[in-house]
């Protein structure tokens, strides 16, 4: 090797320590500026996209559902005296071009109590849903719900569960009646249905899931909340003719659990509303004093008097991973009825608080 090269090759070293010495911090700063702004700007067209979705159904992960949880955060109970129930007088009627529908279930119905091909759907009286306004007090900012019924029937709620049947003019009732934009506007008609979601959590801390029979005409076997109740004016009508909720609920606890009120303690945590479906559920949690999973599976072996509505019934460990594991199992995904996930995180985040529950789920999405 020369001399020159020698001296060029000492040259090069220093001007590179005299580089990097001088420009070292400044370019690492320029790329941490370019970076930072690329993004920002990023989130900021991501946000863009996604402004005016002020309404959003519930999701955990891959797990997305219809249920949009319209009152309640599951942190602390809606008191009983806090909900104001009306029920008007004049009873829901189908617009002409639904009313044929209507007309049609009944018939079909007829004729399968005449032939006793398969047992007939009883007509019982339910309750549509007119509007849920909500407010809070001007002191402690508690909630202050408002519901507004209608009586209807159950025929009724079948003809206006076909959202997606056409019209003579090609429209659906969906298209017609409904915003997507505005999922609490909607007529009363369509909204023929309003129930109880329970997640009932036994004295050794394991959350019931229940699994809907197969002979039930709605969502059937299908995973769900522990107990569902639906209303129904001839049962749950009251001396001033509105239904009291709590009531509905140990209605259900009694009819699907075989279990009294002395036994559990009750907590109303949100008003829900499945956007896709139009059927609306006021969400409990029940916590069992002192009976355990076995106690409880003993009692409904010796009888419920709904059990046909339920065909399974299992035990998971009330703890927020094991929960939001169980959600996401790839046999239950895509098995869930609509309000039963929201149901059970709110659960969750009134008995373990919303941080510790949020980042537990996070956690077990991250694994999947």
């Amino acid at each position: 090797m020369s001399g020159i090269d020698v001296g060029n090759g000492v040259l090069g070293a220093v001007l590179g320590v005299v580089f990097a010495t001088l420009f070292q911090q400044w370019t690492q700063d320029v790329w941490f500026r370019i970076r930072r702004r690329s993004a920002g700007a990023v989130r900021s067209l991501t946000y863009r996209e996604r402004e005016g979705s002020a309404w959003s159904t519930f999701s955990l992960g891959p797990l997305h559902t219809s249920a949009l949880v319209v009152e309640g955060d599951g942190d602390r109970a809606i008191a009983p005296e806090s909900v104001h129930v009306r029920v008007g007088a004049e009873e829901i009627e189908l617009p002409a071009e639904m009313a044929g529908w209507r007309a049609e279930i009944e018939a079909e119905e007829s004729r399968a109590e005449t032939t006793g091909d398969r047992m007939p759907v009883w007509n019982g009286p339910r309750y549509a849903v007119e509007g849920l306004d909500t407010t809070r007090t001007p002191l402690d900012e508690q909630p202050e719900v408002h519901l507004r019924l209608r009586p209807t029937d159950y025929y009724t709620f079948l003809a206006a569960q076909q959202l997606d049947r056409r019209m003579p003019d090609g429209a659906t009732p969906r298209s017609r009646y409904l915003d997507t934009e505005r999922p609490l506007e909607a007529p009363a008609f369509l909204q023929c249905s309003f129930a109880v979601n329970i997640a009932v959590v036994t004295a050794d801390h394991l959350l019931a899931v229940s699994r809907r029979g197969d002979r039930v005409r709605s969502a059937p076997g299908l995973w769900n909340s522990s107990v569902n109740e639906g209303l129904a004016r001839n049962i749950d009508a009251t001396a001033l003719g509105a239904p009291d909720l709590h009531a509905v609920a140990r209605r259900g606890m009694r009819e699907e659990m075989a279990l009294e009120p002395h036994e559990y303690t009750l907590a109303l945590l949100a008003f829900v509303l499945d956007v896709e479906r139009r059927q609306w559920s006021a969400h409990f949690y029940a916590r069992l004093k002192d009976m355990t999973g076995d106690q409880l599976q003993s009692r409904m072996s010796r009888g419920v008097a709904d059990r046909w509505e339920h065909q399974t019934v299992e035990y998971v460990p009330f703890r927020s991973a094991d929960v939001t594991r169980y959600l996401l199992r790839p046999d239950r995904i895509h098995r869930w009825a609509p309000l039963a996930p929201a149901l059970f995180h709110l659960a969750l985040v009134h008995v373990h608080g919303r941080a510790s529950v949020e980042r537990a789920e996070a956690q077990a999405v991250r694994r999947l």
